[in-house]
């Protein structure tokens, strides 16, 4: 595992674009997996500017996300797919009929799910999965728990994800009390993993998972049985290591 420690935001972001862009540049149709929330947000904005300067080419590049909300209607202005049109797709001149989300509005989200995992295999491997990291350890919506679902399924969010996302939906929407997320099965399928973490509420999660162990109370922990994972992180999210 890679660990590299930036000063501030700005520069994390660009390091990770830098790891995305030498996949990219290595593979014109290399297959990205990528994540939603404001950690990779800075990232995106540094995609979007090399590719305006001509440096990159999204034009073959095949992509799937790690989640969705549900239910939710795609062109909501809190749903992950406008999140990623607004962010990216919309930017740069990748074709969306290649870009896949989990679709928040399917009638039958178990069917949903068992064709986004027939949909990733058709792709062959992802060669890099990008996440972020939640401040219990969660990658995607794989929140702590007993056990830890392999492939893509609808998941119930905690209360305290219902809660965090409430500001976000005016007072005449339904907040999602559900998801649809990778499992750690598809997730750890990657070539390659890129995981973003700033700021201290990360730094628990962080020290888990660069212990090198393994529990299911930490889902990101799980990244320690996959032989090429990059960790970006700020050095508020690296307070909690163990010299």
């Amino acid at each position: 595992m890679k660990v590299i420690v930036c000063e501030t935001y700005e520069e994390m972001s660009r390091c990770a674009a830098d790891v995305v862009a030498d996949v990219m540049k290595a593979r014109h149709d290399c297959v990205l997996g990528l994540a939603t929330g404001s950690t990779p947000v800075g990232m995106y904005d540094e995609l979007v500017r090399r590719y305006e300067a001509g440096e990159l080419d999204f034009s073959a590049v095949r992509s799937v996300n790690l989640d969705e909300y549900y239910p939710i209607s795609p062109d909501n202005a809190q749903s992950y797919r406008y999140f990623m049109n607004t962010n990216l797709f919309d930017r740069v001149n990748i074709d969306k009929a290649q870009t896949a989300v989990p679709d928040g509005s399917a009638p039958d989200p178990e069917a949903e799910c068992r064709a986004y995992e027939e949909k990733i295999a058709a792709l062959g491997q992802v060669d890099i999965q990008v996440l972020g990291i939640g401040q219990n350890g969660h990658i995607g919506f794989n929140e702590p728990a007993e056990a830890l679902h392999p492939l893509t399924h609808l998941t119930a969010l905690t209360e305290s994800t219902i809660k965090a996302n409430a500001r976000f939906f005016s007072e005449d929407e339904v907040i999602p009390t559900s998801a649809l997320t990778m499992g750690m099965g598809t997730i750890l399928r990657a070539k390659k993993i890129l995981i973003l973490a700033n700021g201290e509420a990360k730094a628990d999660a962080i020290a888990t998972l660069l212990s090198g162990m393994l529990t299911t109370s930490c889902p990101a922990s799980f990244l320690n049985l996959h032989d090429d994972v990059v960790v970006i992180c700020d050095r508020a999210a690296m307070s909690k290591v163990q010299a």
